[in-house]
């Protein structure tokens, strides 16, 4: 097992799966506090990474995309403070950070996980019941129907329709955006048979956010909604397989040459991977025996 403490939280990785915990310190955001501990399947990762820099430096996780309901709905649009996936490491634990790459780089490795997407959420996004506050309204989640609410800083074009319920099944998309320099942000749904063009300050289906504290939290309310819509891949996966049927002598005997070339090119992976110093002496020769077994 390898793990890393710090202020803004603990990373742990048990060779299954890493357990990202937020800090209690006071720098670290509302959101990451809110979302709590997240548990990440090593399937669910592309990569991960360490950037040292003078003071502290940072982890970065890199998740497969489709993998995770919150990246799906927030766009890559998270920044630093806020994302999850990022960790404030201080400069005299620069050590622990890259032997804890090292172990996930190796389990990836080992494992040969794939980088390319998913075809169906690998985490479950948010718990709920969820409710947030922000900008000009409230909007609640409880695993079945969104509530919109609004304020006395709504716009009375949209006040006057009064609170919205939104069935999830009627839901066919979500998006959050975070205020940007005077540009304001907003949660809007996209909803069957009702499409909007209107800006979130007038759609009844969208709260508009002007980029205060608790803005982000839309981003968790977003997530949960996404969580339990249609995957975006599933209609196009679904489309390939048919295309693409294979005999039975094709999934009980895969080409034996085709495999030897893969087989080798992994051997060939490996030696690089321990000439540059990414694998120890043990870590090559241990993954190398693995490979020459298949072989």
């Amino acid at each position: 097992m390898a793990e890393i403490i710090q202020k803004d939280g603990t990373w742990a990785f048990d060779a299954d799966a890493l357990r990202l915990t937020p800090g209690r310190d006071k720098n670290v955001s509302l959101l990451r506090k809110t979302l709590g501990e997240l548990v990440v399947p090593l399937g669910a990762l592309a990569g991960i990474s360490f950037e040292q820099g003078k003071r502290s430096g940072r982890l970065r996780l890199r998740l497969r995309d489709g993998a995770d309901p919150l990246l799906q709905a927030t766009g890559g649009r998270l920044t630093e403070p806020h994302d999850p996936y990022q960790l404030t490491v201080e400069s005299d634990r620069y050590g622990v950070a890259e032997y804890f790459v090292d172990e996930v780089r190796n389990a990836l490795l080992l494992d040969e996980v794939p980088a390319d997407p998913v075809p169906g959420y690998l985490l479950p996004g948010p718990s709920v019941p969820l409710s947030v506050s922000a900008g000009d309204g409230t909007a609640g989640f409880d695993g079945e129907h969104v509530r919109l609410e609004w304020n006395w800083k709504t716009e009375d074009a949209k006040a006057a329709a009064g609170a919205r319920s939104l069935d999830v099944t009627e839901i066919t998309g979500v998006e959050w955006q975070p205020a940007a320099g005077l540009e304001n942000g907003h949660l809007r749904f996209t909803v069957r048979g009702a499409p909007s063009k209107a800006p979130p300050k007038y759609d009844p289906n969208a709260v508009e956010l002007w980029g205060f504290k608790k803005d982000p939290l839309m981003a968790l309310v977003a997530a949960a909604v996404q969580a339990r819509l249609p995957h975006p891949s599933g209609a196009a996966v679904a489309d390939v397989r048919p295309e693409l049927p294979e005999l039975p002598a094709q999934r009980s005997a895969p080409p034996a040459e085709d495999d030897h070339d893969a087989l080798l090119r992994r051997l060939r992976e490996l030696g690089e991977l321990h000439r540059t110093g990414v694998l120890t002496d043990e870590e090559f020769t241990l993954a190398k025996q693995a490979v020459l077994k298949r072989m």
